[in-house]
């Protein structure tokens, strides 16, 4: 994995994100994936469960919200982003996250972890 293909899949992420539906899903992570919401949360685990999550998780795709991102360290197949969030025009809500996040060979996510923060809230279990 490299800085270039962590970019792209996290691009990825925003536009399933916006768009509808979960189909995406399975192209961005594998069938047995992990994904965490918070570093003291039980893990999400499988893709089914992962689609599930991801469909309550967000208002849908006409959300609005401006994302950014920057890829702060790959190593080997584990990459660290730091990635904002503001929902809303005007802005309503704010979250600056890191993720961790551990590609499958196939470039696909095998398991990600998210540690998010918000003004006034503090860290997030």
């Amino acid at each position: 994995m490299d800085r270039k293909r962590v970019t792209a899949w996290i691009a990825a992420y925003e536009q399933a994100w916006r768009t509808p539906g979960t189909a995406a899903l399975g192209t961005m992570f594998t069938t047995d994936a992990s994904y965490r919401q918070g570093p003291y949360r039980d893990p999400v685990v499988g893709l089914p469960a992962i689609t599930r999550m991801w469909d309550s998780e967000r208002d849908g795709p006409d959300e609005v919200f401006d994302m950014t991102a920057e890829v702060v360290a790959v190593d080997g197949d584990t990459a660290v982003a730091r990635i904002q969030v503001r929902y809303g025009d005007p802005v309503h809500q704010e979250w600056r996250d890191l993720w961790i996040i551990r590609f499958a060979e196939d470039g696909r996510c095998a398991s990600f972890e998210e540690w998010p923060f918000a003004p006034d809230k503090g860290a997030t279990g």
